[in-house]
């Protein structure tokens, strides 16, 4: 052969083999690398998209290319009656998704819904569900079924039927456990269940406390001995039977979740369930009953479609974002290590704000708070607002996604309780202190953990506050008693242990008992022998309501030493450091429009930054510079500080070393960023 023609041969498979490794590198170069102890769910970052079997390659090269780990797919099979009835060719379509993904390393999991399906057309189909079937519909306390049409809400068209289902329909429970493990059998790796909810939040169910269908009394007065439509005050907290209803109904849907994962991992032992629940740490856990408190404990992830403060990231003010880390950071604690994904939103038709703005500060609060995130477009779980910014989002959250996804764990932190019970039966009351607690340890750059009743058992720290805690069981007062004896310190306010965990007021209070709190009415500061502060009335709630008064306006002016909640804020810092006297084990000083996590990661001290000055709800999202953040590291930390902005590149900060402690000042933050020492 010519040698000329060799070279050139030669150089043509080089160049095509050139091609085929670039292309390789672009399959993989997303994929994570997975520390021990962790699995793919804890890296994933996520894009949704419709399935059918003609689109399997259009979806992952769009998911490769944007840097997605972890595809959503939907065609919700359990959602719509042909498809529950006659799976077959939806079930292919997993297949094949399922096989094309993992060839370039990617992870896979199927959208599906829980307790609802649509009949499409329904107005011209002699069988719907409900014809069909009227009894397994949820129904309120007047027989009324959940049956709705075209209009009552967005995803339901004229003509349809959309039908709510009891979980103790059990024929179609029985038939929809097989659905869940007809999925775990094509190889996906993952189902995604979507509302498994009571109705009560359609308009007109709202106070409905459903479902008064046949076989859900029948399976309450089972377990109770009581006729749900007759032996309780609908809606009353003070009726010991109406709380056996709320305990029934939250206990209902984490079992049936539960069983969706044992169907899974029985065909296959890696399947994964992931559980999209709305509600948050607030009220519509107890009326809709889905309570992702109890739902880490049977999935293996939680999905929250969660809205706290505004809708979408351009709807927030700074107080509005202080409410969204608060409910991200409580989803961390109730995870105990598993990961919590954010299916929430960024904009939609905003006129003064971009999308890309709007995308940036959404991941970026998500990051700090060590939550997962998913891009989409307007309210809808598929698409995006702009695919160049996910790209460039995705790219860098892969790149430094160790920092961001390796459990944080405690140093020296300062507990705040969070009672599944009280906010269960007294949420109005609850949700407030618990929230001015936490803002003012964010606020004031301290040290937090969230400490709950299953994990109080581990806590650590030398101080817990109870913010309004009424309800106690006696296991946890036990503890507490336990606690204070060691040495630490508690702060108790308003009511704390006033209640058992079934909401009966106690004669005496045992916790005042054990404190010795006899005025229940006066500020009690004891500082010698049993360590405790109590408040007759919680500084949470007094915080609480001071921010939402001046602390967005004082936000858009980055001037905030004379408002009146950051005296407060002055005045408890000045009760933990001095009355208590706890010392911090890393100091941040900035302004309370930024808010700090400590954490170890790795083995080092970790400071991540949220910055939430200057944003204004639908006209700014561009934050003020937080300028000059000062840090004290202990000196056995480490001898190296490193600073990685957000978006930005890692870099090494000039440091002081004195007095045995670490300083560096951090002269500018845009965004966010996370500091840590080694």
């Amino acid at each position: 052969m010519n040698i000329s023609i060799q070279v050139l041969l030669l150089s043509i498979i080089i160049v095509f083999m050139g091609i085929w490794i670039l292309g390789c590198n672009n399959q993989t170069s997303n994929i994570p690398d997975i520390p021990e102890g962790q699995n793919w769910t804890h890296y994933v970052r996520i894009a949704g998209h419709g399935l059918n079997i003609d689109n399997v390659d259009e979806i992952i090269e769009r998911a490769t290319d944007t840097y997605v780990f972890g595809i959503e797919t939907d065609n919700s099979l359990t959602g719509y009656y042909e498809s529950f009835l006659n799976p077959g060719e939806k079930l292919k379509a997993m297949e094949v998704m399922a096989e094309k993904t993992h060839e370039v390393g990617n992870r896979v999991f199927i959208y599906t819904e829980g307790l609802e399906t649509i009949t499409a057309n329904a107005d011209q189909k002699e069988h719907t569900f409900f014809k069909d079937h009227p009894d397994w519909v949820q129904r309120k306390i007047t027989g009324e079924p959940a049956v709705f049409g075209g209009g009552s809400a967005f995803w339901i068209d004229e003509g349809d039927e959309d039908v709510w289902i009891s979980p103790y329909a059990m024929e179609w429970r029985q038939i929809f456990m097989e659905r869940v493990r007809q999925i775990a059998a094509t190889g996906i790796d993952g189902v995604f269940v979507d509302i498994p909810y009571w109705m009560t939040h359609f308009r007109g169910w709202e106070d409905s406390w459903a479902s008064f269908d046949e076989y859900t009394v029948s399976a309450f007065k089972q377990e109770t001995g009581l006729n749900a439509k007759k032996d309780i005050k609908l809606g009353d907290f003070s009726d010991p039977n109406f709380i056996k209803w709320v305990d029934f109904r939250i206990r209902t849907l984490t079992e049936f979740m539960k069983e969706v994962a044992e169907n899974g991992r029985s065909v296959n032992p890696d399947f994964k369930t992931i559980a999209e629940i709305y509600p948050g740490i607030e009220e519509a856990a107890v009326r809709v009953g889905a309570d992702v408190y109890e739902m880490y404990q049977v999935v293996d992830v939680v999905a929250h479609e969660y809205s706290a403060g505004g809708y979408k990231s351009a709807d927030r003010n700074p107080a509005d974002w202080f409410a969204f880390m608060t409910g991200m950071y409580s989803f961390r604690a109730f995870a105990e290590g598993k990961a919590s994904w954010m299916l929430t939103y960024s904009w939609e038709d905003h006129e003064n704000i971009t999308p890309e703005q709007a995308m940036e500060n959404l991941m970026m609060s998500q990051l700090m708070a060590g939550t997962n995130c998913w891009d989409a477009a307007n309210h809808v779980m598929s698409g995006s607002n702009d695919y160049e910014v996910r790209k460039r989002i995705y790219k860098w959250i892969n790149q430094h996604d160790d920092t961001f996804y390796r459990p944080r764990k405690p140093i020296k932190p300062i507990g705040v309780y969070f009672s599944q019970k009280t906010r269960n039966y007294f949420v109005d009351e609850f949700i407030p202190a618990y929230r001015g607690m936490m803002y003012l340890l964010m606020q004031s750059h301290l040290e937090f953990q969230i400490v709950t009743p299953r994990t109080l058992g581990n806590f650590r720290g030398e101080v817990l506050i109870l913010p309004d805690v009424k309800c106690l069981e006696e296991e946890e007062l036990e503890y507490l008693k336990s606690y204070i004896e060691s040495g630490n310190s508690l702060i108790i306010t308003g009511e704390s242990g006033a209640y058992d965990h079934q909401r009966q007021r106690r004669q005496k209070n045992p916790l005042h008992e054990k404190l010795g709190i006899v005025n229940e009415q006066k500020t009690v500061k004891s500082v010698l022998g049993k360590k405790f502060i109590y408040h007759p009335v919680c500084p949470g709630k007094e915080y609480y309501k001071s921010v939402k008064e001046d602390f967005d306006e004082r936000a858009f002016t980055g001037k905030y030493e004379d408002a009146q909640f950051n005296q407060l804020r002055i005045d408890f810092l000045q009760q933990i450091t001095e009355d208590l006297q706890f010392q911090p084990q890393v100091k941040v000083s900035a302004s309370p429009f930024v808010l700090t996590q400590i954490a170890a990661v790795n083995g080092n001290h970790y400071v991540f930054i949220a910055n939430f000055k200057g944003l204004k709800a639908k006209e700014n999202a561009v934050q003020f510079p937080e300028k000059n953040v000062k840090i004290v590291f202990p000196q056995e930390a480490g001898n190296m500080v490193y600073l990685l902005p957000f978006l930005g590149e890692p870099q090494e900060v000039a440091l002081k070393s004195e007095n045995g402690s670490l300083t560096v000042t951090i002269s500018r933050i845009d965004k966010g960023a996370v500091v840590w020492v080694e």
